[in-house]
Order: C-alpha cells, then sequence, then structure tokens
C-alpha cells in the first residue's frame, strides 16, 4: 500500500521540483566504474517510503541483501521525497546516495536525458541480464528515455475497476463491464438521485475525482502521444478527441459538471478510511491495487469485486489491460561505489525472492516475470487482478519526455476545461493543447 507521496497529483506536483535537473546534472554512466564490489563498503539507500510498516519492508530486504553479500552494508534513508534527491544529486558530495529510488516514473525523461541517475547499461551487459526476459516490457519503457537505461522498475502498480458487488447485485447488473459503452449503461443504471444529489453514483467520472486523470482514462484506448517526429499527436490521434467526448458525455449523463463537483466536494480522504468507494458513495472506482487492502481495513460492510477497466468498443479484443507505474530504481552518477551499488540495484530489482517478499510487505504488483507467477506471493482472486493487468502485453503507460510530466499536465489541464464546458471546441481545443506540448518540449531541450 503506497504512501501519500504514491499520488498521481503529488507524482505531477513534483516535477516543478526538478526543474533544474536538466541544467544542474551532469552525472556520467557507470561505465568507468572502478570500484570492487567485493570489498567492504558501505552503501547509502534513499527511498520515498515513509509508513512503519513500508519502512520496516525496505530494511527487511535489506537485510536479505547484507545476508547475501556480507561485505556490504547498506545505511537506509527513508521519506526522500523527490526534492530532497534532487538537492542531493545537485550537490554531490560525500554525503549523498549511492543507490536512490523515486515514485514519479514521469521524471524518467529528465533523470535519463540529464545524467541524473547513472547509465545502467554497462552493469547489465557486464551482468549478462536478459532484461526483455526479466521484466514486462510497460516497465522497461517507464525505466528509459530515448535508449538510455537509467532506472529500474522496483515493484510496480497497475490500475483496475472496483466495483460494489452488493449494489450491482441490487441493480441486476451480473458482470462488470468489459466495453465503454457498457459501463455508461452500468454507472447510470448504479446512480441514485437524492434531492439536488446523489444517494449513489455509479462512477465519479470528473477529472478532479480520485485517480480519474486523463492518462488513466487514455491507457484504455490504442493510442500516441507523440508522433514518428517526436511531435504532440494529440490533436491527430482520434483516440484522444474519443476519449474526451466519452468522459464529457458521461459526466452530462450522470448528472453534470457542477452537480458531480458538489457531490465530489462531500467525499472523504483519498488515503483515509471515509474514501467514496469505502462508504458506498460511488459504486465503481478507478484505483490501484492497493485499494483493495485499504478498503478491508476500512471494513467496508460489501463485497468487493475487481476487473479491469472497460476498452473502446473496437478494441474489445485488448480487454485486460490497464495503466501502469511504480517505484524506479537507480545509482547516483556521483557515487565512487557504482559497482556495490549495482549489486544492491540488481538485488532488490531482480532476485525473485526479494521481489516477491517486498511485493507481499507492501502490497504491490511484483515487478519481475518469475515473481508474478510465484507460488510464494500472497493473493487472493481479487488481487490476482492486478497481477494480470501487469502481465497483459497491451497495458501501458505514458511515454517519458525530456521535460518529464509537464506534457501530461497541460493535457490534464485541457480536460478541466473541456468537461466544465470552458472550452466547446474539442478539435480547436486540442490543437492548442499540442502546440503547447512542442513549445514546451522545445523549450526544455
Amino acid at each position: 500500500m503506497p504512501g501519500i507521496s504514491r499520488k498521481a497529483t503529488l507524482a505531477l506536483a513534483a516535477t516543478a521540483s526538478l526543474a533544474l535537473l536538466t541544467t544542474a546534472c551532469t552525472g556520467q554512466s557507470g561505465s568507468g566504474a572502478g570500484d570492487d564490489p567485493n570489498a567492504r563498503t558501505t552503501l547509502t539507500f534513499w527511498h520515498g517510503w515513509s509508513a512503519p510498516a513500508e519502512v520496516k519492508a525496505v530494511q527487511d530486504v535489506v537485510d536479505r541483501f547484507e545476508k547475501a553479500h556480507p561485505n556490504i552494508k547498506v545505511k537506509v534513508v527513508g521519506n526522500i521525497n523527490d526534492d530532497k534527491l534532487n538537492q542531493a544529486l545537485r550537490a554531490g558530495g560525500s554525503n549523498g546516495p549511492d543507490v536512490v529510488s523515486s515514485f514519479t516514473t514521469s521524471n524518467v525523461g529528465k533523470f535519463c536525458s540529464s545524467g541524473a541517475f547513472a547509465d545502467l547499461e554497462p552493469f547489465v551487459e557486464k551482468s549478462k541480464l536478459d532484461l526483455d526476459a526479466i521484466i514486462p516490457k510497460p516497465m522497461l519503457d517507464y525505466t528509459q528515455f530515448e535508449g538510455t537505461r537509467c532506472a529500474l522498475p522496483l515493484l510496480g502498480d497497475a490500475y483496475g475497476l472496483y466495483y460494489n458487488k452488493d449494489a450491482f447485485a441490487k441493480a441486476g447488473i451480473t458482470e462488470p463491464p468489459r466495453t465503454w459503452s457498457e459501463f455508461a449503461q452500468v454507472a447510470k443504471k448504479l446512480t441514485k438521485t437524492k434531492g439536488d444529489g446523489y444517494e449513489q453514483l455509479g462512477f465519479m467520472p470528473n477529472y478532479h475525482g480520485y485517480e480519474t486523470v486523463v492518462d488513466h482514462y487514455m491507457s484504455q484506448w490504442d493510442h500516441a502521444y507523440f508522433d514518428a517526429d517526436g511531435r504532440s499527436a494529440v490533436a491527430e490521434d482520434p483516440a484522444f478527441a474519443e476519449m474526451f467526448t466519452y468522459q464529457k458525455k458521461l459526466v452530462d449523463d450522470l448528472g453534470g459538471f457542477a452537480k458531480l463537483e458538489k457531490y465530489r466536494n462531500t467525499f472523504g480522504d483519498e488515503w483515509g478510511a471515509e474514501h467514496p468507494f469505502h462508504t458506498g458513495q460511488v459504486a465503481m472506482q478507478l484505483d490501484g491495487e492497493w485499494r483493495l487492502g485499504m478498503a478491508r481495513d476500512a471494513g467496508v460492510d460489501f463485497e468487493i469485486g475487481t476487473a479491469p477497466m472497460p476498452v473502446a468498443d473496437d478494441e474489445a479484443d485488448e480487454y485486460g489491460k490497464g495503466f501502469l507505474s511504480g517505484t524506479i530504481m537507480g545509482i547516483a552518477p556521483q557515487s565512487e561505489k557504482q559497482n556495490a551499488a549495482w549489486e544492491l540495484v540488481r538485488f532488490m530489482t531482480t532476485d525473485t525472492e526479494a521481489v516477491v517478499s517486498f511485493a507481499n510487505a507492501i502490497h504491490n504488483v511484483p515487478s519481475t516475470f518469475e515473481a508474478l507467477k510465484s507460488p510464494d506471493l500472497k493473493t487472493d482472486p481479487a488481487f490476482k487482478t492486478f497481477l494480470d493487468i501487469a502481465r497483459h502485453p497491451e497495458s501501458n503507460t505514458p511515454p517519458a519526455s525530456v521535460n518529464g510530466s509537464t506534457y501530461q499536465t497541460t493535457l490534464q489541464d485541457f480536460g478541466y476545461q473541456y468537461e466544465s464546458g470552458k472550452v466547446k471546441d474539442l478539435k480547436a481545443g486540442l490543437e492548442k493543447t499540442a502546440a503547447q506540448i512542442d513549445r514546451d518540449i522545445e523549450q526544455a531541450k
């Protein structure tokens, strides 16, 4: 279960704190690392987890590593956000970390292109690791940028659909929807109005809703954010107009933007027991694998169902896919112990027993094929949904960019304008958005 720092909106916000990475970090790759990984040494590992159970889980994995590598000791420092990480990587020096991790996959483009994280390819080659055979493709994709692999995935998150089985039964719905047209029908059927509000909302479609953001929706359409020349394709690829049109119609059909926003403002905290799915205020919820444990811990009084999110009507054969993200792990380029640091990175990201034990402890999705199918993985049918999503060949994540998640934020901002009716012309709005994305990327270069 992730801490608050895993939330998508906070990950986007962290991009601002990394604005100086592109010009300030000039670390070189690890190809010239000269330290002896068999010598006695101490590494410093920075991570972002802060909840006591999560901190313990990280330490347990490190303890496993130290047992397997008795010559290497690891000093673990938790609760490190990307702002602190940025400052340390820019400053360098002996007090900085040797091994680093981040929850912000959208910043991999910055990390790799600026040299903020060391190039791992020389280490991968030296260890003769076939990463394609070890790690699912989407996770490999979001840990490299334009041919430079500066990170490896350290567990992942898979997003799917949670639904209230009791509410489904009362409405006579026998199975979760598989296409977006089916989803709209189910959402309307599950919605019960009360006065000028709702007794129960089938689904909160607004972009300010919990996890109902543009890139999570887009993962269920075949799409391309950029064309072959690296230019924004959001105005050219019809999938984007289709998604925005569908979402706006769902907003209108479920009561309209203003009514939904008023209801949304009654929701409890996303990370607390009063989450609207827990309380029954919404009957369906888009969320990551961690929601299952949180809902059960909250003591919900209904049976929880899980399924993949629906897909576009003409892409029914791809049902089962979903949005993927996760924690990334790399080596600080200023470290003078890069060979030893690689031993820790390799262990935590590719050792099956280590990955499985860590996934079991913090209820995240394993990031290797072997761990995903390990008999030691603690799971049940509801959680298995997310393991299947992680393995699905069409599951995806937004591509890395030299300016991090800026293009996603620009597209999200357009979504707010369109769903609220402030922008009427979808085609013109997408063209303006694409032009802004291109300008921002060119400026970052």
